[in-house]
């Protein structure tokens, strides 16, 4: 899209009346509502089940300080949602700092609750304290029921704002919370969970804290799940490698107790060539991994090298294995369950105490190196594997360094066959990667050249799920991409060098296109994963239909759409349909109206909410077994829309 850049102001005599009044100073809860982004990361879906998981962690929080072995989460036929728990119940009493019942406290002021002391929860995944009160505050109601001391406690809101005072409106023979909450239609507009992404990400939840009972129930679609597993972190493993060809029977589980820090590592190889490893801290997904990642993969990398050399695997004169050699086909969790987590941002994303690196790194070199003493068949063959991937990562080596050399701004070694565009700002670019070298010419012809450039791709790339790096790195259309990107891949990914800050799939719309994005998909997921956690990812729309009359001319995008407009038009004569497969089949002027004017256009943004459900598709989906891919396709084939057959 192109940006307007507002014109500067003039000066005016007003200036002068520039005071303190004019100074803005926003309470928490306006704040928040005046910038929800800032506190859950969007106001779309994602934001919405961000609401959800911050009630459902303080839980969770009860759970891992060892008070609360239930937790039921249910979405209500009013759209509203419950969280109940059987934990201690927050407390009731009035707070000595803010004169008010400290659930009153918790629920409406910033950075308060039991977690800074540190005596309440010795680990607590809601660090900020800004949880529950932002929840709260982009909520038209939410109601608190406590039990707590043989009493039930309530107390109401509306955006935010008490009702009520804290109220005992009843007798507990338990203990525990229940919020139900509404999330403000003035916030989100449209009030949509999706019921398989919540349950995910409450299935990671009861993996990281075995023993603990998880029930979600969906009243509008008569749906629930109950999640519960003794195996923790080792169910884990075996639940994402389930349709792998596994290299030793059993996951390997480390565990270490550090000073108040516990330290939990389950990992498992199998025959692929794609790393899957999810990183969490206080079970918090720290979806950008941090320190306690760091230090597993140093940890993995020299305690495999060490035992590669004192066992032979390895030659004195031979090269030690790299980072991406110990990781090809290994699937992995770490855990850490600290006091005091220094997360990046509210969202939590990476972690950032820094000792924790060293602390991960001394315990998963000292636990994995006794496994592999111990266990000399898994040890032979997790090395074989690292070393098949090592010769093969060496042939890889020289085509890569080609790539990155050629990956840098000088337009005179970019793909030849890369349309590129005059603006030199990343943020104001965009890349298009067509389908086809017709759909590619018109592409173009089409577009707006200051802004916009082309790369066609003849045929479909390489399946990278099934290919080791050097095919990949052979493979001349996935070269194009990455040159002109620039950002190269993998540990090299450097985002910062990304050339176009939109990078837009634009394919078919027929059997072919959805196999050609899926494989692109697939590459960017596996090798270049900060381009969709960062946003940069798009799908074009291109229309289906081109309807017309004597009096109109209309772009259709779905079947729906096509009916719904035919039937305003059943008394129009003559109503001519043109189906479109292929982009070819448009115009130049017809492509860039429809599918690359960014005043009219619609792109589909590309987010990874849940890695590890992504892992599991983009693996059943691309991978070597057949019946997991079959079994999927049979669960999901009334999900299809827009089949072409």
């Amino acid at each position: 899209m192109t940006r307007k850049v507002p014109a500067k102001a003039k000066s005016t005599s007003n200036n002068a009346e520039y005071t303190a009044k004019d100074i803005q100073v926003l309470g928490g809860r306006e704040a928040i509502r005046r910038r929800p982004a800032m506190y859950i990361g969007s106001t779309d879906q994602r934001g919405l089940h961000h609401l959800v998981y911050e009630i459902t962690y303080n839980c969770i929080d009860e759970a891992m300080a060892g008070c609360c072995d239930r937790i039921k989460v249910a979405f209500n036929q009013d759209l509203s949602v419950t969280v109940w728990d059987n934990g201690r119940g927050i407390p009731v009493e009035i707070h000595p700092s803010t004169n008010l019942s400290a659930l009153e406290t918790v629920m409406t002021t910033l950075h308060s609750g039991a977690k800074f002391g540190g005596k309440t929860y010795q680990v607590s995944g809601g660090l900020h304290g800004v949880g529950a009160s932002v929840v709260n505050a982009l909520s038209s109601s939410l109601k608190v029921n406590v039990r707590r001391d043989g009493k039930l406690y309530q107390q109401e809101y509306k955006q935010g704002i008490p009702q009520e005072k804290v109220t005992a409106i009843d007798k507990a023979s338990d203990t525990g919370t229940t919020i139900t909450f509404l999330a403000d239609k003035e916030i989100f507009g449209k009030i949509n969970y999706n019921f398989d992404t919540i349950s995910e990400r409450l299935r990671e939840m009861a993996y990281l804290n075995k023993g603990l009972e998880i029930y979600l129930r969906d009243e509008g679609e008569d749906l629930e799940k109950t999640f519960y597993f003794e195996g923790g972190l080792t169910s884990f493993v075996r639940h994402l490698n389930r349709n792998r060809i596994v290299r030793h029977h059993q996951p390997i589980y480390l565990s270490k107790l550090v000073n108040s820090t516990a330290i939990e590592v389950a990992l498992q190889y199998n025959d692929g060539f794609t790393e899957s490893t999810f990183s969490f801290a206080n079970c918090v997904n720290t979806v950008d991994g941090g320190t306690h990642l760091t230090g597993f993969r140093s940890a993995l990398t020299r305690v495999l090298n060490d035992y590669a050399h004192k066992n032979r695997f390895l030659k004195e004169d031979e090269p030690n294995l790299g980072g991406e050699d110990v990781r090809e086909g290994l699937t992995a969790i770490i855990s850490v369950k600290l006091t005091e987590p220094q997360f990046e941002g509210q969202t939590k994303a990476k972690l950032g105490n820094q000792e924790i690196k060293s602390l991960v790194e001394t315990a998963v070199s000292e636990e994995l190196s006794l496994y592999l003493e111990e266990h000399p068949d898994d040890a032979k063959r997790i090395m074989e594997k690292c070393l098949l991937a090592s010769r093969a990562r060496e042939a890889a080596r020289k085509a890569r360094d080609l790539i990155i050399k050629k990956s840098s701004l000088d337009t005179a070694t970019l793909p030849g066959k890369l349309a590129d565009c005059s603006e030199k700002e990343p943020a104001h670019c965009e890349l298009y990667l067509v389908e086809g070298p017709s759909a590619g010419g018109s592409a173009k012809q089409g577009r707006n050249r200051r802004f916009q450039a082309i790369l066609p791709l003849r045929g479909k790339i390489l399946n990278v799920e099934k290919a080791p790096a050097d095919k990949m790195l052979a493979h001349e259309e996935i070269r194009a991409i990455i040159t002109a990107l620039g950002t190269s891949i993998d540990d090299e990914f450097d985002l910062s060098k990304l050339r176009y800050h939109r990078v837009i799939l634009m394919t078919d719309a027929d059997v072919d296109g959805s196999h050609i994005r899926t494989l692109l998909l697939t590459f960017f997921y596996r090798h270049m994963t900060q381009l969709i956690n960062n946003r940069h990812l798009f799908i074009a729309q291109p229309p289906l239909y081109r309807i017309k009359t004597s009096k109109l001319e209309q772009w259709v995008y779905s079947d729906q759409e096509k009916e719904e407009l035919l039937r305003k038009l059943k008394n129009s004569k003559k109503v001519q349909i043109q189906r479109y497969k292929g982009l070819g089949e448009m115009s130049a002027e017809q492509l860039w109206q429809t599918t690359m004017d960014p005043a009219s256009r619609t792109l589909l943004a590309i987010t990874v909410e849940d890695a590890a459900k992504a892992d599991h598709i983009f693996h059943t989906l691309m991978g070597e077994e057949v019946p997991p891919r079959k079994a999927f396709i049979q669960a999901h084939a009334k999900s299809v829309r827009n089949l072409d057959i």
